[in-house]
């Protein structure tokens, strides 16, 4: 005599295919939520003070997924949270992915977000993102600069991937955004450093390099009494040249808060506007 199964059961057993196609479309990344990566040094870390205008920014379109925890603000490392700065870490302010991000969401359809990681670190060299040769780097640097490293577990470029990779799952890494180059103004292997991170970036994320721009951003020029400039004629333009996806962004023009390395506010707006206008052409 045949066992009957229960009507409720075989009810159970026919719907829960519909569930399991339910729940992995809900799984899958947003290709409407755009992803980038941003690393460098003091300016990409973000000094600048909010100016007026630019204190009530509160729109979720724009994101950043903290890479820190930043227990004053009640943010947790590895979530995702609405770009008020700091978005690089406690202590720090606005700075151009800020003004990068706010220019995408303005220009983008209104169905598509932005959302940024920022591991970056005042006063590194190129080579603190060099997953092989970091800490050789950073245990013959300064204890200041060894207290922001270990924020970020020792290793930036770790922290980077491992928060990448939970990115991943809810948008589409569509490129790199670098401001980096004071501590390597004199550096003619600068552009080789540069690949050899973004390679390994592409090869630890499965990113394909076709569609994954690198951009990277100029120093104050002399005009604004960068002591560093010669790097943008000199060194910078040999980076396309070694990574054909690489774009440089000019900060011709780009204000000075009066020192010899750091953008202003105003600086930071227009240079993060550039970013994304360039960013925006390519994609």
């Amino acid at each position: 005599m045949k066992r009957k199964i229960p009507f409720l059961v075989m009810a159970l057993l026919a719907i829960l295919p519909i569930f399991k196609v339910s729940a992995a479309a809900e799984s899958k990344p947003d290709p409407q939520f755009y992803i980038y990566l941003c690393i460098g040094q003091s300016n990409m870390e973000a000094g600048a003070t909010p100016a007026e205008q630019d204190k009530d920014f509160n729109d979720p379109r724009f994101q950043f997924m903290a890479a820190v925890d930043m227990p004053n603000l009640g943010r947790e490392m590895g979530k995702w949270y609405t770009a008020v700065p700091p978005i690089c870490r406690e202590g720090n302010n606005l700075g151009p992915v800020d003004f990068f991000g706010r220019k995408m969401i303005e220009v983008l359809p209104p169905d598509y977000r932005v959302g940024v990681i920022n591991v970056s670190v005042a006063g590194a060299k190129i080579e603190l993102w060099d997953k092989d040769d970091y800490k050789e780097y950073i245990d013959n640097e300064r204890d200041w600069m060894k207290n922001i490293v270990s924020q970020y577990g020792g290793n930036p470029y770790e922290r980077l991937v491992k928060m990448a990779k939970l990115a991943q799952k809810d948008g589409v890494i569509k490129g790199i955004l670098m401001h980096q180059g004071e501590s390597n103004s004199e550096d003619p292997l600068w552009p080789e450093r540069v690949k050899r991170i973004y390679d390994n970036l592409c090869k630890d994320l499965n990113l394909n390099p076709k569609q994954t721009p690198l951009l990277a951003g100029e120093l104050k020029y002399a005009e604004q009494g960068g002591v560093c400039a010669a790097f943008n004629t000199t060194i910078m333009p040999n980076l396309p040249k070694v990574l054909p996806n690489a774009h440089i962004i000019s900060a011709l023009g780009c204000e000075s808060t009066g020192d010899q390395f750091h953008f202003s506010t105003e600086g930071m707006r227009l240079l993060g506007q550039r970013f994304a206008d360039k960013m925006l052409q390519l994609q």
